[in-house]
């Protein structure tokens, strides 16, 4: 027997083929939509496919109707997310790229589930503000979080009002490509992912979990 260890897998390519190959189950639409955003400048802001599927496992286990996403980019995990919802399911997408998520609409649309996302494109602080103020707090089952780092906690502080108790709160990048251990590197958006994963794992109103999964999720279930 293996002594026990304190560490994950090194997940290689071989690995990773295998894990994909006995863990994945992805939507035709989404597969294009990862082969349509893979050419692009920014492809690299786009979560892989097993998070995507984690994302929407993770829905249905806390049987969301209403979720939250704040940034989205040309639409994978709002369409994933979107995928796990009933079908009278609600998912409002906050993002100010029309661009971009012009291309996520086509394949919103192309998989059916166009009528299950309110893409709202304005700042996203204030689209939470205003959903705060139209009495919405409480009324969500599950939020995710993967935009500017620097509004990570103000982002984190609206979208655990939003949710239920019993509701999730997931956030993507908290590793940060591993920076986040690096005490050299300085940046601002490192600082600020730091500061993050500092109150999380203060915050006594939540469960929460840091893992390492694609560059770092945390999951935060309002208690």
């Amino acid at each position: 027997m293996s002594a026990m260890t304190d560490r994950n897998v090194k997940l290689d390519a071989r690995l990773h083929e295998y894990l994909q190959r006995h863990s994945l189950r992805e939507h035709p639409v989404l597969r294009e939509l990862r082969e349509a955003t893979a050419g692009m400048k920014h492809a690299g802001m786009q979560i892989s496919p097993e998070q995507g599927q984690f994302m929407a496992l993770l829905a249905r286990m806390v049987r969301a109707r209403r979720a939250i996403e704040v940034g989205v980019f040309t639409g994978y995990s709002s369409l994933s997310v979107a995928l796990a919802l009933p079908p009278d399911g609600k998912l409002v997408a906050c993002d100010i790229n029309e661009e971009w998520t012009a291309i996520a609409r086509r394949h919103w649309e192309k998989a059916g589930v166009a009528k299950r996302i309110d893409l709202r494109i304005a700042p996203a602080q204030g689209t939470l503000d205003a959903m705060l103020a139209a009495g919405e707090a409480g009324t969500y089952d599950f939020a995710f979080i993967d935009a500017d780092k620097g509004r990570y906690i103000a982002y984190y502080e609206r979208c655990l009002q939003l949710v239920r108790a019993g509701g999730l709160v997931v956030v993507d990048n908290t590793l940060w490509s591993g920076s986040v251990a690096d005490d050299s590197v300085t940046d601002d958006d490192t600082k600020a992912i730091r500061a993050f994963n500092d109150a999380v794992h203060r915050d006594e109103r939540v469960a929460m979990s840091l893992l390492p999964i694609g560059d770092g999720v945390t999951l935060a279930l309002k208690l």
